[in-house]
C-alpha cells in the first residue's frame, strides 16, 4: 500500500467529520481480540478521542479463549480505552429451545445477539456502533447480515486485508495481534482462511483485479487457480443481498 501516513490522516479526517456530521462524540465496537477490531478501535480512538470510545468483549465461555479475551482487555488498557466483558451463553441458550435451529443458524445467533447488546449500549449512551470488517470481507459478503454486519460505520471498510495488516504496523499494534490467525470463533478449530479456501494474500491479489474489471478468464491466465477464482466471484455475487439495502417490491 502506497503511503501509509496519507491513508492514515485520511481515514481519521473522515471518522471525525462522519461523528462531528451526526453530531454524536461517542462510539462503542466489539472487541475479539483480533487484528480487524483492534485495529478499528486504534483508529475511532485516535479520531475522537480514547475517553470517548468503549469496547465490548462478547465471548461464549467454553468456545472463546482465554487468550483472545486476554488479547483484548490489552488492547484496551494500551490504547486507552474502557471496556465491558459479557458472557453471551445465557443469550444464546435461550434459542436452543427452537426446535428448528441450524449449525449456522446458531452461528449466525451468536453475532446478532453481538450487535443487539452493542446497540442497546449505543442507544442509553448516544453512540455510534463501529463496524470491523475490512474491503476483503465485505466484497465477499463474509459477514453476518445484522451481526457483524449491522454498524453505523466501516472504518476499516476500504482496506483489503494485507493492507489493513501494513496500517497495522505502521500504528504499532503489537505483532502478536498482525501474525494471530485469523477467527471469527463461531467453532472449535475455525479458522477464516480455512472457511474462504484461500489465504487472504492470493485472495487480496484476486479481489484486486476484480475491482479492477478483469475478467474471470484474464485472471486464471495471470496465473491464478480455476477453482479458486470461480469460487471467489461466486461469493461476490451470492452475497450481493448483504452489501444492498433490503428490496423493495414495486407496485406502481
Amino acid at each position: 500500500m502506497n503511503n501509509v501516513k496519507g491513508v492514515y490522516n485520511r481515514t481519521i479526517r473522515e471518522i471525525r467529520e462522519y461523528f462531528q456530521k451526526n453530531n454524536i462524540k461517542k462510539a462503542v465496537i466489539g472487541l475479539s481480540g483480533g487484528i480487524d477490531s483492534s485495529l478499528s478501535a486504534k483508529l475511532v480512538a485516535d479520531a475522537i478521542g480514547k475517553e470517548n470510545v468503549h469496547g465490548i468483549i462478547m465471548p461464549v465461555k467454553g468456545l472463546s479463549s482465554d487468550e483472545n479475551i486476554k488479547d483484548a482487555v490489552d488492547l484496551c488498557g494500551l490504547i486507552g480505552i474502557s471496556y465491558s466483558i459479557i458472557y453471551i451463553n445465557d443469550f444464546v441458550k435461550d434459542f436452543e429451545k427452537l426446535e428448528w435451529q441450524s449449525k449456522i443458524a446458531r452461528m449466525n445467533t451468536a453475532s446478532r445477539i453481538r450487535a443487539v447488546i452493542l446497540y442497546h449500549y449505543a442507544n442509553t449512551h448516544n453512540a455510534l456502533v463501529i463496524g470491523t470488517s475490512n474491503k476483503t470481507e465485505i466484497m465477499l459478503g463474509y459477514f453476518t447480515k445484522y451481526g457483524d454486519g449491522a454498524v453505523d460505520i466501516e472504518v476499516i471498510g476500504s482496506l483489503f486485508k494485507t493492507d489493513e495488516l501494513e496500517l497495522a504496523r505502521f500504528l504499532k499494534i503489537p505483532e502478536k495481534l498482525i501474525q494471530k490467525t485469523p477467527t471469527a470463533e463461531l467453532y472449535h478449530g475455525q479458522t477464516d482462511e480455512d472457511e474462504l479456501g484461500v489465504t487472504y494474500i492470493v485472495l487480496d491479489k484476486i479481489l484486486k483485479l476484480i475491482e479492477k474489471g478483469l475478467s474471470e478468464q484474464d485472471i486464471i491466465k495471470k496465473g491464478f487457480d480455476k477453482k479458486i477464482v470461480r469460487n471467489i466471484i461466486e461469493k461476490i455475487n451470492l452475497s450481493k443481498h448483504k452489501r444492498r439495502m433490503p428490496e423493495v417490491i414495486k407496485v406502481s
